[in-house]
């Protein structure tokens, strides 16, 4: 039977999840653990001061020196003049360098703007102008993209590393050969910049002042992918994290019923910790729990990957489809002892029915899905932990959250039918900063994010995603969604993945046009067709097909359909 709630404008809202509860975890959020997160992050340096908060290349950090270390850089950041509420951008991948410094940003008040390091000079502009940040930490390999937009932004600071630069003397050679041999850090000049151990001295040497920091107050400006348009700086609060690390952490309790728990637990932290998934589950997660996350700089060189996965008993792996999907096409990573992971963690994007199949063939780990947007903190629902059925849905939303499909007018529509996905709950942002008008546009007046991804509630209160409004695919006026697509040519096992776009068609105004990447070089067209044919009806098999080496995805791993539309 389901469960009934009446929301603030008065009218009955369905909540048939609850009935689909662990019985374990609540349904409402308990109050709050922690004010902000930078007392989160002074509690569990202190609880858990001897254990490692982060490697690197070999090289840890402890909790104790995490809370040093970011003492230094809030004290410096404050030393130069920075206030309260200042934007502090910082561009770096997944190095030590990286969680010193978003922390020490906000120890000082001050508030976060993740960047993309593969950002192109545009894109990196439009960031930092829109954001107003008035410094930023940057990996060395990207300085010259920094070099070349500085003068046009708000800009004063700027602090440059080095991928060694942390590692001790085993940083020498690590800088000479990614300098010298491998020559990935183009020329550039950057007059007065630091490098992050100058800063560490400096801050060294100057008092901190706490701020007081409270929930409301803005944490980080999560820019999103642009997808839709210019990309919009999301605003989370300090609350609207701390929440969301809540939500997962009650979530998680059902998973450590059916595996001990270990003394300390290892998350894999593959996923670039300037993407919000990573940056709530990995970092935010691990430091509430006293965890260790191993860093990984470049997952895209998988051998690598493969390699310091098994020097480590990894518990928790966070991955996307094609990042779990690319791992089991690496000989070596089917070798490996798999007994220690408790828990694979997929979002991002949809995970297909054989990926996860074979992953759990492979690993004896069930990927469980949720789901979210930067919008959302990201977490807005997951699959339960305690259950072996791969739901090829979202799963239900967390604690104190609530999901609601609404047609095109703002109207709920009963279970079973597919309209856009809405979401309410405390990870859900502030808004867009400096931009009302976007933000009326996503936010509704009793108080749902419009998510702009169209799927279905059942009648157990899991939510099934169809696709997004932008990819959905008419033919015909018959809607096809890629994703269906995409998951059935990835049933075939001479293929690796596949992407699926509307393509315009003269007959029946759009047709579907399908990219694969082969295992089996000897695949065909003849074959795809095949293949789709005894697996979709008519309309949604692919009328053209192309082969190619490798699909278009951003730096998280996503494929991106707007690149093959062209």
């Amino acid at each position: 039977m389901s469960s009934i709630s009446v929301h603030p404008g008065g009218s009955k809202r369905q909540k048939p999840w609850l009935a689909a509860y662990p019985a374990i975890v609540p349904a409402e959020l308990p109050p709050p653990e922690h004010g902000s997160l930078a007392d989160l992050l002074d509690k569990s340096c202190t609880t858990y001061a001897t254990r490692v908060a982060f490697s690197s290349m070999g090289k840890t950090l402890t909790y104790r020196e995490l809370g040093e270390q970011t003492r230094k850089v809030a004290a410096w950041l404050q030393s130069i003049g920075l206030q309260k509420g200042d934007r502090v951008a910082v561009m770096m991948p997944n190095v030590l360098q990286n969680p010193i410094a978003v922390y020490g940003i906000l120890r000082a008040g001050l508030v976060v703007v993740n960047v993309n390091p593969l950002y192109t000079p545009r894109e990196l502009e439009h960031q930092l102008r829109d954001s107003g940040a008035k410094a930023i930490f940057v990996l060395e390999n990207f300085a010259r993209t920094v070099e070349q937009v500085l003068a046009k932004t708000d800009v004063r600071h700027v602090v440059v590393t080095s991928l060694g630069e942390l590692l001790g003397p085993k940083g020498l050679i690590v800088n000479f050969v990614v300098r010298k041999v491998k020559k990935l850090v183009p020329s550039w000049s950057i007059p007065q910049h630091k490098t992050f151990k100058q800063i560490l001295g400096e801050g060294a040497r100057k008092p901190l002042q706490p701020p007081a920091i409270n929930g409301s107050d803005i944490a980080f400006l999560q820019y999103t992918g642009g997808t839709t348009g210019v990309a919009k700086g999301a605003v989370l609060t300090h609350q609207n994290l701390l929440a969301n690390k809540r939500q997962l952490q009650l979530w998680l309790k059902s998973a450590f019923e059916l595996k001990k728990q270990p003394d300390v637990l290892n998350f894999m932290c593959a996923l670039p910790l300037y993407h919000i998934f990573a940056l709530t589950v990995n970092s935010l997660m691990g430091m509430s729990l006293g965890a260790h996350n191993i860093l990984i700089a470049n997952p895209r060189d998988i051998p690598g990957f493969v390699k310091e996965f098994g020097k480590s008993n990894v518990h928790i792996f966070p991955g996307l489809n094609t990042l779990f999907n690319a791992l089991m096409n690496n000989a070596d990573f089917a070798k490996l002892d798999f007994s220690s992971l408790i828990m694979s963690l997929g979002g991002g994007m949809a995970v297909q029915r054989p990926v996860a199949e074979r992953w759990l063939k492979m690993t004896g780990s069930h990927i469980t899905e949720g789901y979210g947007l930067s919008e959302t903190s990201p977490v807005a629902t997951a699959n339960r932990f305690d259950s072996p059925e791969f739901t090829a849905s979202i799963g239900l939303p967390l604690p104190s959250t609530e999901i609601d499909i609404r047609d095109e007018n703002g109207n709920s529509l009963p279970l079973g039918e597919i309209g856009e996905i809405c979401i309410r709950g405390p990870q859900v942002m502030a808004g867009y900063w400096q931009k009302p008008e976007e933000t009326a546009k996503v936010m509704t007046a009793d108080g749902f994010f419009r998510s702009g991804d169209m799927g279905f509630m059942d009648e157990r209160g899991y939510t099934k995603i169809v696709d997004r409004k932008k990819d959905m695919i008419l033919v015909s006026g018959f809607n096809v969604y890629p994703n269906e697509i995409e998951e059935v040519a990835a049933m075939h096992p001479g293929i690796i993945e596949a992407a699926a776009i509307g393509v315009p068609d003269g007959h029946s105004g759009e047709a579907v046009k399908l990219f694969v990447v082969r295992k089996d070089l000897a695949l065909t067209e003849a074959d795809v067709r095949a293949h789709c044919a005894a697996n979709l009806t008519n309309y949604k098999r692919p009328r053209h097909i192309e082969f190619r080496t490798e699909l278009p995805k951003s730096p998280v791993g996503k494929i991106l359909r707007k690149d093959l539309r062209g």
